[in-house]
């Protein structure tokens, strides 16, 4: 019955989005239908540039807010006649009017585009001083609000929250429950009551499922859940937007939080998983068993099922991606387990409430002292490791970054090591940085050295783990610890960014995984985790639904979204393939599909663990 009210649910909620998402797509197209240029994509805008100045020839250049230290690009020559073009229109530009004999500037105008507008650029010499040239940008035709879709979006899922609360404290009623009790089969009436329409209480969830799962804290496979979902949906496109995808190089973008998110929580669940299974009596070898075989599995599907090579045809060994999500992740699996099963000691099932305050640290300095040894390596790789062609210490896009002095330096250090050690035809050939910065070189951001700090990030998430363990039914100390965690990280990071996204110490960059990313995103996710902790765990105010069911077979949901992506319901021909609404709304329902899908395997009791 549970099942199939949220099946029913879905369906709705999908239905609605589509219609919804469909009208703002069709009114945007009502409005701009004689005036959008026919060869306009997403993210563009059509400008037509007027040359008053009848004896001046110029040629027009372009510079994005979004490109640190870049060099002017030129965008078109003008002669006398008044010349048409395309312009970015997701982030402000700088035009510069450039004399074609001198290559003197004669103008610059800063403006923000928007997708689809229609604009002119009138280029005139004033009437009092020829000498005085001035651009000046008027709007033809109005843009179209390209972030309507999302607003529809977030109000439909918004408002079918507000229905499943609604009811779910409906059922909560006595009154309700009796008048279920009389009218219903007293057996369908507690599955009803019960499933994930409302809030079920521990003890409920507990008898579904064998013994193994009844000390599972549904706030870690709910956190593991959320990051997962946003990984499929920027990974499926996020509807086109440029904020749904990885920042080109310094800074971040919801995308480019989920992965280490991802990876922390694995941290967490290591600890908790071996702690466990060591009290019950396993010996290190075999757990050292277990972990090497998870490793390889996770190393062989992200090298065999899901390698980017198959968007190109049959596998090909010449340019097989040797790294990926999945290769790091075992990777990062396996340095941690190892460490962790070196060191670590069954811990008791209880603790005395007077024990010092920095146990969780102080028993396991070994671990810490290891921790420190490779964030040194990494740190004097990066900045010491001579680069042919490239300065020491190098942490740029290259292409046209830096003035476009080192055009073949994309990534330094963390760059070179891949294309000496992988080759360059085995790592990824289209970085987040040719967007932005024009960069020609491959370069991988799952390569070998980020993978040191990927493992930094997981055993901060150990450190979580440990938290849990240690403060066990002690929920302040728990919540105070995460809250401290994060503070301390969060402090950290100020410092090596100097609160600034490229003139900091490190910058925090997901290419490269610098120290500075790993400390953002460790403070975000123990305060993600403490918030969710506490709503989930300790209030029980929230379920953790839907995000738990996907955080309980992440392997699989992972792995089916990449293996499935191209396949109908999660795609189909669009109508209008430049249109966000049309974009955002396959991405939605592909989604949502994959969080239906992970909800009936887990009323199924079916789970894919390796």
């Amino acid at each position: 019955m549970g099942c199939l009210t949220c099946t029913h649910a879905l369906s709705i909620l999908t239905a609605l989005s589509l219609i919804l998402l469909g009208t703002c797509t069709s009114g945007q197209h009502t409005d701009t239908v004689f005036k959008r240029a026919s060869h306009l994509k997403m993210d563009e805008a059509f400008l037509l540039i007027h040359n008053e100045l009848k004896s001046e020839k110029f040629e027009v250049f372009w510079l994005s807010d979004q490109c640190f230290q870049c060099a002017y690009q030129p965008l078109v020559h003008v002669r006398k006649e008044n010349v048409s073009t395309v312009v970015d229109a997701r982030h402000p530009l700088t035009l510069q009017i450039n004399e074609t004999s001198t290559n003197g500037v004669l103008c610059s105008i800063h403006y923000t585009f928007r997708e689809f507008g229609n604009y002119s650029m009138w280029v005139k010499a004033s009437p009092a001083d020829h000498n005085d040239i001035s651009c000046d940008i008027i709007i033809d035709y109005n843009p179209v609000y390209s972030y309507l879709p999302i607003i529809v979006a977030s109000l439909v899922y918004l408002g079918i929250f507000c229905v499943f609360y609604l009811v779910a404290c409906i059922f909560r009623l006595d009154s309700v429950r009796n008048w279920l009790c009389r009218k219903m089969n007293p057996v369908e009436t507690d599955r009803l009551i019960n499933s994930e329409l409302g809030s079920p209480s521990r003890a409920d969830l507990y008898q579904e499922f064998h013994s193994a799962t009844s000390n599972r804290l549904r706030s870690l496979d709910t956190f593991r859940g959320l990051a997962l979902i946003i990984m499929v949906f920027v990974n499926y496109g996020g509807g086109g937007y440029w904020f749904f995808k990885h920042q080109s190089w310094n800074g971040l973008t919801l995308a480019d939080l989920v992965f280490p998110w991802f990876v922390f929580i694995m941290g967490t669940s290591i600890y908790l998983s071996l702690n466990s299974m060591l009290r019950k009596g396993n010996t290190r070898w075999k757990l050292f068993g277990k972990v090497v075989w998870r490793s390889i599995q996770l190393f062989l599907i992200g090298l065999f099922v899901i390698n980017e090579n198959y968007c190109h045809g049959p596998l090909s060994w010449s340019d097989l991606r040797i790294m990926g999500v999945l290769q790091r992740l075992s990777v990062t699996y396996l340095v941690v387990s190892v460490l962790e099963l070196l060191f670590a000691k069954p811990t008791p099932d209880a603790l005395p409430q007077n024990c010092f305050l920095l146990q969780d640290l102080v028993l396991f300095w070994p671990q810490w002292v290891i921790i420190l040894t490779l964030e040194a390596a990494w740190l004097c790789l990066t900045y010491l490791l001579p680069v042919p062609g490239c300065p020491a210490g190098y942490l740029g896009p290259g292409g046209i970054g830096d003035f476009g002095k080192f055009p073949n330096c994309t990534g330094g250090a963390a760059g070179y090591i891949d294309r000496m050690v992988l080759g360059e035809g085995h790592i990824y050939q289209h970085p987040s940085s040719h967007v932005i910065y024009k960069t020609t070189m491959p370069y991988d951001p799952e390569g070998i050295l980020g993978t040191i700090n990927s493992v930094v990030i997981a055993f901060l998430g150990l450190q979580a783990g440990k938290i849990l363990v240690f403060y066990r039914n002690q929920h302040k100390q728990v919540v105070g610890r995460f809250f401290a965690w994060s503070i301390l990280l969060g402090v950290v990071s100020a410092v090596l960014t100097k609160c600034s996204k490229n003139e900091g110490f490190i910058p925090v960059n997901k290419n490269l995984w610098s120290v500075s990313y790993v400390t953002t995103l460790s403070s975000f996710a123990f305060f993600l985790l403490l918030l969710i902790y506490f709503l989930v765990d300790v209030k029980k105010l929230w379920s953790g639904a839907p995000f738990y069911y996907p955080g309980m077979n992440s392997i699989l949901v992972y792995v089916g979204h990449e293996v499935f992506e191209d396949y109908f319901p999660f795609k189909w021909k669009m109508q209008d393939t430049q249109s966000h609404g049309e974009h955002l709304a396959q991405n939605l329902l592909a989604t949502s599909i994959w969080v239906l899908i992970a909800y009936i395997l887990y009323r199924k009791k079916i789970f894919w663990k390796i």
